[in-house]
């Protein structure tokens, strides 16, 4: 059998349809032919492989349904470990998530018909992940809540986490913040009383970071984003041989760390923008070598000509930015949400950077220079003056924008208000006094 398995690596290259058939013969060969476990499961898991590598979902499930009868066959722990790395499999093909989905169900089924309640609950958690990759919100919330009730009679802290985690993740996209962040919290209170694996911990502080981006909280946002790539940088470093003969050996692809380095990373650059501190991005490289790896990394580099736009105060660059990273900056939503409300920030900032040599200028002539319907340019105007980030007003009758000089506020009338306050502030305390005596 051995043999038949090396000649299934072989023709996996040219001819993909033979190397199946050979692996499909060692998978379900009859017992009695001499197939071992370990040559069984080396079969299993390299035509889940093959059928990632050849993009083919349909066949993929196939597989994952048929090989229900080898899972019997062998540990719990086991069968548990391959159908987890058999679901995972959908994730490198392309389109396949509907697929994946369909199956995990047919597997939790499965895992509940075979009294299988460890498994079961593991593909639950995977499919509430797959459930928010989908924008399924209402069947994960549904299940979330009945993993919950099950994983606290069973007090299975891990899971627990991952659980609430999920949760507090399906809540933010529903912008319910304060039941995410809730979430968040029941999350770590049972993170504090295990062990929580480094990569966890680092899920644990990227959805603490982007909480606080949402809330507008910036420089709190910015620790947890560092803090995650930190984290996954020493595991990465420190386990990465260990994780590369264990993925050789299981013919499963391991976690990408530096994916998810890059994207906290990329969010540090965000919250350096939100924060209107572009001229401190190019100071992140040289924060060590996990920093400097990314300068050449796509979302960074489309985040930079963001930051160089917004130093620039120019619409212009903004836009040219946008069009020309436009796959780069809307892939993720974070970016996406928040890019959306720097545009407006930017916009004004453009005007006030063109109005500055004026002190009445026509619409029609702002409009012009910063390249957008006279419309638009009047209604961002009004709103301006009427949030008194401009002083001045719209003389529509001429098409013009009077804009008022700025004028120095005297302090003193405020001061002496809180002066008399003080004093009578003492006045009240020394007649509290004399009264007790």
């Amino acid at each position: 059998m051995s043999s038949q398995l090396e000649q299934a690596r072989e023709a996996a290259q040219s001819s993909p349809q033979r190397a199946v058939e050979l692996y499909s013969a060692v998978l379900f060969a009859e017992q009695a032919d001499g197939p071992s476990v370990a040559e069984r499961e080396a079969a299993l898991l390299a035509l889940a492989a093959l059928f990632e590598r050849m993009q083919d979902a349909a066949a993929l499930t196939r597989l994952i349904n048929s090989s229900q009868g080898y899972l019997v066959t062998v540990s719990r722990a086991k069968s548990s470990k391959l159908v987890r790395q058999l679901v995972d499999r959908f994730n490198g093909i392309q389109g396949g998530l509907q697929a994946q989905i369909s199956t995990c169900q047919g597997m939790v089924e499965w895992a509940q018909s075979e009294n299988r309640e460890y498994l079961r609950q593991g593909l639950e958690t995977r499919l509430v992940a797959l459930y928010l990759d989908g924008r399924m919100y209402t069947e994960a919330l549904r299940l979330i809540a009945q993993l919950l009730s099950a994983l606290k009679k069973l007090d299975d802290k891990m899971q627990l986490v991952e659980v609430h985690l999920l949760e507090s993740r399906a809540y933010m996209a529903l912008k319910n913040l304060p039941k995410s962040r809730a979430a968040l919290t029941s999350a770590r209170t049972a993170a504090n009383s295990i062990y929580t694996p480094p990569p966890l911990q680092a899920q644990l502080d990227l959805q603490s970071g982007t909480l606080h981006a949402e809330e507008g909280d910036f420089k709190t946002a910015y620790s947890y984003f560092f803090e995650t790539m930190e984290g996954l940088n020493v595991y990465a470093n420190s386990r990465s041989v260990a994780a590369a003969a264990a993925a050789s050996a299981a013919q499963t692809a391991a976690p990408d760390f530096e994916q998810q380095q890059a994207q906290a990373f990329a969010y540090m650059v965000l919250c350096k923008i939100m924060m209107q501190l572009p001229d401190e991005i190019s100071s992140l490289f040289a924060t060590g070598k996990t920093a400097a790896k990314f300068r050449e990394h796509r979302a960074i580099v489309a985040l930079q000509a963001v930051a160089r736009a917004q130093k620039q105060r120019s619409l212009a660059d903004f836009e040219g930015a946008l069009t020309e990273f436009r796959s780069e900056l809307q892939a993720d939503e974070l970016i996406r949400r928040h890019l959306t409300a720097l545009y407006d920030t930017l916009m004004e900032q453009n005007l006030l950077r063109l109005i500055e040599p004026y002190s009445r200028v026509e619409i029609a002539h702002i409009a012009k220079l910063i390249g957008l319907p006279i419309g638009v340019v009047e209604n961002k105007l009004s709103q301006m003056i009427l949030d008194k980030v401009l002083l001045g007003i719209l003389d529509q009758g001429n098409g013009c924008l009077v804009i008022f000089p700025e004028t120095k506020q005297d302090s003193t009338y405020e001061t002496t208000l809180e002066t008399i306050k003080s004093l009578s502030n003492v006045v009240e305390l020394l007649y509290t006094k004399a009264a007790t005596l």
